[in-house]
């Protein structure tokens, strides 16, 4: 980068102290509500408030609320897109939409917010109709009206524009990190052989080893659990819960089975789910962390509800692969679901993620809402030699 590249990019920062304006403005706010509020209470309490004058004034406070959440966006968003990056990574208040806000989003969020304080502003004239004059009813159903337009027209736009941003992406992952995602189906009840073609398309697209069902799993040689749990986590409601499913038991026990036919479960019912090892995540993570764009990576993972991490415990993490697993943990926490699986209880993940603290931290995350299944059976291969009949010679 030039010299005068550098410096024309770090006036960015000239727009600092605007969006410490806004908060400044969000703080008069925060004081009008709270005045408006106390003059609502006070009428009440006095008796002279009737139901009109309580909701003109419930309106108001509903308009000031409005365009706070709206200031909000502006300066959470716009510092974001257009100064510096905040780096909420990990924190388990940050905002769904920040994961993904651009430009293109922010204007769409923005002109959406503005038609809702619109709306508002046309109900409290029609509320108080009998005092509002009516060349001002009809400009401003007329000015509403125009919003809403061009609310629509930007949506419109988004679209495309969004389309030729993700044309332009040149992938540089391997064939697994950069399985196309395609769009959410939902139900179409109308056509079932469409619905099971897109169905196949999401097993496919999933990366399984190989194709595993519940209907295929030998639940005669559980000692634990009990059959009824895994016919309840083969409903996939768990995904839409946003929980977790953590399957732990010895080597040869199905617990990568059940994980891959829950994730055709999730298929089925779909949801997009993508499939890798403990280690392969770790390695996807830690080249998006080289790269400078661990936080586009895990963004771009909130576009699959289900991710399926295979064979944690077997080969410990060092403290970076560690920390970046908490990050993938953390980042999907109450936002997406995750099945684990894993070979040690969760009381020793410390021995596989080194840091003590990480792995309490990643476990105090994962398991929170979590169905943990530990598959207590002789491994099946032990199983198949054992029954095998001995050769004659």
């Amino acid at each position: 980068m030039t010299t005068l590249g550098c410096a024309l990019f770090a006036t960015r920062w000239l727009q600092a102290p605007l969006y410490f304006g806004l908060v400044a403005a969000q703080g008069v706010y925060v004081y009008k509500f709270f005045n408006e509020l106390w003059h609502l209470i006070h009428h009440v309490i006095s008796g002279q408030a009737d139901e009109t004058h309580v909701m003109l004034a419930v309106l108001k406070l509903v308009d000031v609320v409005m365009i706070a959440n709206l200031l909000i966006m502006v300066i959470v968003g716009g510092y974001e897109t257009f100064v510096s990056r905040i780096g909420l990574q990990g924190h388990r208040d940050q905002p769904e939409w920040l994961s993904h806000v651009n430009s293109n989003v922010l204007k769409v969020k923005l002109a959406t917010a503005i038609v809702g304080i619109s709306s508002v502003h046309l109900l409290q004239m029609f509320v108080d109709v009998h005092h509002t004059p009516r060349h001002d009813l009809m400009w401003g159903t007329v000015i509403h009206m125009a919003f809403i337009a061009s609310a629509a027209i930007l949506a419109y736009m988004s679209g495309p524009m969004a389309a030729h941003e993700a044309r332009m992406r040149t992938p540089k992952e391997d064939s697994r990190a950069t399985v196309a995602i395609p769009a959410q189906r939902g139900p179409d009840t109308g056509a079932p052989e469409r619905e099971a073609t897109g169905a196949e398309e999401r097993i496919e697209a999933a990366g399984f080893p190989s194709r595993k069902l519940l209907e295929m799993f030998d639940e005669g040689h559980l000692r634990a659990p009990e059959p009824q749990v895994i016919a309840r986590l083969g409903k996939a409601d768990f995904v839409t819960r946003k929980a977790n499913v953590v399957l732990l038991g010895g080597p040869g026990t199905g617990k990568t089975h059940l994980a891959v036919a829950l994730g055709v479960r999730a298929c089925q019912a779909g949801h997009q789910v993508l499939f890798a090892t403990a280690a392969e995540w770790g390695t996807r993570l830690a080249e998006a962390k080289a790269a400078g764009r661990l936080r586009e990576e895990l963004a771009r993972l909130d576009a699959y509800p289900v991710l399926v991490v295979d064979e944690l415990g077997y080969v410990p993490f060092d403290p970076e692969t560690a920390r970046l697993l908490f990050q993938l943990v953390s980042h999907r926490y109450e936002r997406a679901s995750l099945i684990v699986t894993g070979n040690l209880p969760l009381d020793r993940w410390d021995e596989v993620l080194g840091d003590g603290a990480t792995a309490r931290a990643t476990v105090d995350r994962l398991a929170h809402h979590a169905e943990v299944v530990t598959l207590d059976a002789d491994s099946y291969r032990t199983r198949r030699l054992e029954g095998a009949a001995p050769t004659a010679f």
